[in-house]
């Protein structure tokens, strides 16, 4: 299987120097997403000069959108995905990717990083089998938060303890334009997926990660959160994490 890098550091150095596995995708990060619709990240990305980002790592990894920044060409605002916003149709080039490179369309994920987490959450809540799993980092739902979510949905959210960009609560940019707090968005995803519990079914200790996880869920529903020290950034590690997350889940 792959792993499609097309953000921000979303291939450690850890996994380009030996991969998962003992496999070499070799040195990727160089596919820049800034400012960009999924569009034209997919049509710059998915050249044969990235072709190594596509190659042995156990499973598949697609990101569409970084850091949009407010006013450019990046995803708008997250929750506008609920009213059909161009860049959910660029979800397309899943397809397209997978055409070229003969990914395995079902078993995809879908991670983003910043304003792109926030696209992965609003697609993970319109549309939950869209891809076999979500794994935003560093970015939720926007206020107001969604009242109600599709699901259930298979998601891995990453968020760095000390982020003030996009602080866990949340913070105002300019008026209309406030970021969501992520343990509200943790209890929207909690009764999306039917878990049992408020509390954590369990606290994976086996990771360099602050780990909660809820597993007493819907089929097909699961939940982690992973928390790090660091602020706003993909932390070291969080690709195989995030890999060794979604292949368990299999």
């Amino acid at each position: 299987m792959d792993l499609w890098q097309a953000g921000q550091g979303f291939v450690d150095e850890d996994v380009a120097k030996g991969g998962v596995d003992g496999d070499d995708v070799g040195k990727a990060g160089d596919c820049h997403v800034s400012g960009e619709t999924g569009g034209k990240v997919v049509g710059r990305c998915a050249t044969p000069g990235h072709e190594h980002a596509f190659r042995g790592v156990g499973s598949v990894s697609l990101a569409v959108a970084g850091e949009g920044g407010v006013g450019g060409e990046g995803f708008d605002q997250g929750r506008q995905v609920l009213g059909a916003v161009d860049d959910v149709g660029q979800l397309a080039g899943a397809d397209d990717a997978a055409g070229r490179f003969g990914l395995a369309r079902e078993r995809m994920l879908l991670a983003g990083f910043s304003i792109g987490g926030s696209m992965v959450s609003y697609v993970a809540c319109a549309d939950p089998e869209a891809f076999a799993a979500y794994a935003p980092v560093a970015g939720s739902f926007w206020r107001p938060h969604p009242v109600a979510c599709k699901g259930p949905v298979r998601q891995l959210h990453t968020h760095g303890w000390t982020d003030l960009t996009v602080p866990l609560e949340g913070r105002e940019i300019f008026a209309g334009f406030v970021q969501g707090d992520v343990f509200q968005a943790l209890q929207i995803w909690r009764a999306v997926n039917g878990c049992t519990r408020m509390l954590p079914d369990a606290f994976p200790g086996d990771t360099p990660f602050k780990m909660r996880s809820w597993t007493s869920c819907l089929p097909g529903g699961r939940l982690e959160f992973a928390l790090h020290d660091g602020g706003h950034s993909i932390p070291k590690g969080w690709a195989t994490l995030a890999l060794d997350w979604f292949e368990a889940g299999e």
